[in-house]
């Protein structure tokens, strides 16, 4: 019974109160919309969706010397007419890794996609990507870089 008891009082400390530990504030659901549904996509939600345009989605950083890190900003601006949010952003491999805003960016207002190459342990022709997950109707965007590293003497 003792420890029938005890179990329970663990229990019932450990779910706590339901409140997020920390500071960190949450984003509204109202701000997610999804326009597609098993009869199809709906033709009026999906224009109210937001629309990440990019500058560009690929850059050469050209000859760069093995262990050297580059470091890019894709810039891109929301088109659409609500909040956009990408929920991730994640490289092809460890050695390339992406910085993205966290923050909603609102319809009209431009942000960047920090892409960061280390070229540590390689070497010769170097093509990695980065995937954004966000809340576009196409929610999957990709970017290119490239490089050509050179081995250290």
């Amino acid at each position: 019974m003792k420890r029938y008891l005890i179990c329970s009082v663990l229990f019932l400390a450990a779910c706590g109160d339901g409140k997020q530990s920390g500071t960190e504030e949450r984003l509204s659901t109202s701000l997610v919309n999804n326009p597609a549904s098993a009869s199809g996509v709906d033709p009026v939600a999906a224009a109210e969706k937001p629309v990440m345009e990019f500058k560009d989605t690929l850059h050469n950083f050209g000859t760069i010397h093995e262990g050297e890190a580059a470091s890019y900003d894709f810039a891109f601006t929301n088109t659409g007419k609500t909040p956009l949010i990408i929920t991730s952003a994640s490289g092809s491999c460890g050695c390339t890794v992406p910085e993205y805003p966290h923050d909603p960016v609102l319809p009209g207002q431009a942000g960047t996609m920090k892409v960061t190459f280390n070229s540590a342990g390689k070497s010769g022709h170097q093509e990695k990507s980065v995937t954004i997950v966000a809340n576009t109707v196409r929610n999957i965007h990709m970017l290119y870089i490239q490089a050509e590293v050179e081995k250290k003497q």
